[in-house]
């Protein structure tokens, strides 16, 4: 499931690049923008900044500013940045241990069809087709 966390960071870094204007943008611009409270986004833009999604400046005239061009963000990433691997059974995720079930597991071809489908859907997206 997409959290709010990955919708939310996925709507902070289309706002910053729809108004990107060469300069920082606070952050108090973006969450009036998108209706989101300040201190939840300060939250998710620290993990953007961290992940070097984002450049973070404090002070006058700070905010915030994409790190690379709007066509270099994939939102598959950013979800999995936010959320954690978007696999939709646990033993479909690269961290998990080898299902016993594997081999006899009559859904897993179900999943593995559904995994392949989501992962291909948002990993060829990016922040600038979703741009206006």
């Amino acid at each position: 499931m997409i959290t709010t966390r990955g919708r939310y960071a996925i709507r902070v870094l289309l706002d910053i690049a729809e108004h990107d204007e060469g300069k920082f943008i606070p952050l108090k611009e973006i969450a009036e923008r998108q209706d989101i409270s300040k201190k939840y986004l300060e939250i998710i833009v620290k993990d953007l900044v961290a992940a070097k999604l984002l450049l973070g400046s404090s002070g006058r005239g700070g905010g915030y500013k994409l790190c690379k061009e709007p066509k270099d963000y994939c939102i598959g990433e950013i979800i999995e940045l936010m959320d954690g691997p978007m696999a939709p059974v646990s033993c479909l995720k690269n961290d998990s241990d080898p299902c016993p079930r594997a081999s006899s597991c009559e859904t897993l071809p179900l999943w593995r069809e559904y995994d392949k489908l989501t992962h291909d859907f948002f990993y060829s997206k990016h922040l600038n087709d979703l741009m206006k």
